[in-house]
């Protein structure tokens, strides 16, 4: 049994103390939750049965906690995975697993050094349709990729910032690249392999933020294919989508809905018999933009624990996609295109204005 215990008990925190809390992840159970807003921590500590604690010391103090998921704000996500990591707990950190690359590679070295794993949370990467496509991929079914592209069309109102004063600021959020499309970037990358340059705009269309709520972006990948990303949080007055698509020689799929849960389009030269049934077995819109992927994710990283085995998204897996959204802020501030190997110098992503 893996015995965890939730740092951070904010919005997504309801997800993961459902899933870790009600016996929905078999191999884990939740023994203690923590948060600075005593409140908060109650309320979540109160509906699954476990310790509420509201200093991070008394709770990292506890021997009975393996792993701990790190759920505070992106900025404090470093501090915190840190102090984890030396407490000899195993660190979930949600994403972006940092804001800075620096911080980034502390905390890699954090968990190496303690003897530690280190996972960030990717969990649609484990949606049953997406997980389709990747065998798709694998089996070379697109033949040469063409193009790639993300959308992620969300409503995130003025009442969704103002909620806590963290949000939507450049050193413990960053806008919609950071935070929302986050998992649609990391898809792209996962995809279609290593980015070698991006070209990016942003714009604060409607939220009173400091950062972006509507963003654009080219990118050239290694492979020669060609990548989109738009994401906005200034839909109204709801969510729109969640999408991904991969265009290649050879065949083409489009999987939609709210997070990426739902096969719209699956169409391929060499068509399979099983093709027929693809979109009516592997299309299921969830109820919320979280989908169903946490639950596998969780279920992965149990059994990558007990058998030692390696993580699907590990902390060097969580950089790639960091260092992509950091070119991406680099565009934006320098209005130049950004090769992937460089190091910031004009982005404001993770630091205090």
């Amino acid at each position: 049994m893996v015995r965890f215990g939730l740092l951070g008990c904010g919005r997504i925190a309801k997800r993961h103390s459902e899933l870790l809390g009600g016996g929905n992840i078999a191999g884990a159970s939740l023994v203690a939750v923590c948060d600075t807003v005593q409140s908060r921590a109650d309320a979540i500590a109160q509906k699954v049965g476990a310790a509420a604690h509201y200093e991070m010391g008394e709770f990292l103090a506890r021997r009975d906690i393996d792993a701990v998921a790190v759920l505070t704000p992106s900025g404090s996500h470093a501090a915190h995975s840190i102090a984890c990591a030396r407490a000899g707990k195993h660190v979930v950190v949600e994403k972006p697993m940092a804001l800075r690359l620096q911080d980034a590679d502390d905390m890699i070295r954090a968990c190496d050094d303690a003897g530690v794993k280190l996972f960030v949370i990717k969990q649609n990467r484990f949606n049953v349709p997406v997980i389709k496509v990747r065998e798709a991929l694998d089996a070379g079914r697109f033949g040469k990729l063409v193009l790639g592209t993300v959308r992620v069309r969300w409503c995130r109102d003025q009442a969704y910032y103002d909620q806590d004063a963290w949000r939507g600021t450049w050193a413990q959020d960053g806008g919609v690249l950071a935070n929302q499309a986050s998992h649609h970037i990391d898809m792209l990358e996962w995809f279609f392999g290593d980015v070698v340059s991006v070209h990016a705009r942003g714009a604060t269309a409607l939220a009173k933020i400091e950062t972006e709520d509507t963003a654009v972006a080219t990118l050239k990948f290694r492979n020669g294919a060609l990548g989109i990303i738009e994401a906005t949080t200034a839909v109204r007055p709801a969510d729109l989508e969640g999408s991904f698509s991969v265009l290649g020689e050879r065949g083409t799929v489009e999987v939609g809905g709210f997070a990426m849960n739902e096969i719209r389009h699956w169409r391929f030269v060499d068509e399979q018999p099983s093709d027929k049934e693809v979109i009516e077995k592997f299309s299921v819109n969830p109820p919320n933009v979280y989908g169903f992927g946490h639950q596998a994710y969780y279920q992965h990283v149990v059994e990558c624990l007990a058998h030692r085995g390696a993580a699907l998204v590990d902390g060097l897996e969580g950089r790639k996609s960091l260092e992509l959204i950091s070119a991406l802020y680099e565009s934006i501030e320098t209005g130049q295109e950004v090769p992937l190997r460089f190091q910031p110098r004009r982005s404001r992503l993770g630091v205090a204005s």
